[in-house]
């Protein structure tokens, strides 16, 4: 119910005009960002934050850390994954779980480009794999700016996560992302003809069998199995040097977080890990509160997105 009714509820969130920037995460392959800036845009923590599968930067949880961040007095970049945010036509590439590169590429590109002093990594879902899987490569070798991570229901064991969806209980959610899928892999044929072919997805019926002759065949990667065990951020969550955030919901319907990756996460004391008994798929509803916040604004309700403010706040 919580997981559905994030979907659905509406939700009026207003920004201000973003900085619409292409930026290129290697030759010929650019991403669509949003950035919005405070006025003393070096000096104030930049907050990137990257989405879930079949997001986008519309997706509402990205519009709500936008404005949580710039009521804090954050810079806030808003990046989509390669292909999203009408971005299918730029390049003959699929984006996946072990894109961590275009995130690092986004990083580099704000430091160097407008001079941010700081800045702070936010996932959500496959977005939080991948903000944790790049901290986790970079160890204690990453930026000098780089302060910190957040990650909400991230996907890090992808195998788990990617059968759990394939459970009764889950097809819903399965079929919503296929559908979704599907129509953005036909589009991407019709784009590129000689670089995809639309038939590989006959017989398809589950996200696994989608990875394994889709997204693992065009990404270099020889199966499903392959890009899951390859992809996935629990193999270096233990190499996270900076202060961390992961936020899970005990009854999120399809992200399983496995007895390994939980030790690992436990025993490392760079990681601060929230579960909660409730929350689902980055929902995590709580009562509205009309009165101001700390930043200014109407809280809404939406624990997570604050929590991750909140936590960019402290370590920036």
């Amino acid at each position: 119910m919580q997981t559905l009714a994030a979907y659905f509820l509406p939700r009026r969130i207003q920004l201000p005009k973003a900085e619409k920037r292409l930026i290129a995460v290697e030759p010929g392959v650019p991403v669509l960002c949003y950035c919005y800036w405070q006025q003393d845009r070096q000096n104030a923590l930049t907050i990137i934050v990257l989405h879930g599968l079949e997001g986008s930067t519309d997706s509402q949880y990205m519009r709500g850390v936008a404005r949580n961040g710039l009521a804090a007095g954050m810079n806030v970049v808003l990046m989509n994954q390669r292909n999203c945010g009408g971005m299918d036509h730029c390049a003959p590439t699929l984006y996946n779980s072990s894109r961590s590169g275009d995130i690092e590429a986004v990083a580099r590109h704000v430091v160097e480009r407008d001079g941010v002093s700081s800045f702070v990594l936010a996932g959500f879902s496959m977005g939080g794999n991948l903000v944790l899987k790049l901290a986790g490569e970079w160890g204690s070798e990453g930026p000098a700016q780089f302060r910190g991570v957040a990650a909400v229901c991230p996907a890090m064991d992808l195998a788990a996560s990617a059968d759990a969806l394939h459970e009764p209980a889950n097809r819903l959610y399965e079929y919503y992302f296929l559908l979704q899928l599907f129509r953005r892999f036909r589009r991407k044929a019709r784009l590129f003809p000689t670089d995809f072919d639309a038939s590989r997805l006959r017989g398809v019926s589950t996200l696994r069998e989608f990875d394994d002759r889709v997204t693992a065949y065009y990404c270099g990667f020889t199966g499903a199995e392959d890009y899951y065990a390859r992809a996935a951020a629990a193999n270096v969550i233990g190499q996270i040097a900076m202060p961390a955030l992961i936020i899970h919901a005990a009854n999120d319907p399809f992200i399983r977080v496995l007895p390994e990756t939980r030790r690992k996460i436990l025993s490392n004391p760079n990681i601060t890990y929230l579960e909660t008994a409730d929350g689902g798929h980055c929902a995590f509803l709580g009562e509205r509160n009309e009165a101001a916040s700390d930043y200014g604004s109407r809280y809404d309700g939406r624990w997570a997105e604050r929590e991750v403010v909140e936590f960019a706040r402290q370590i920036g």
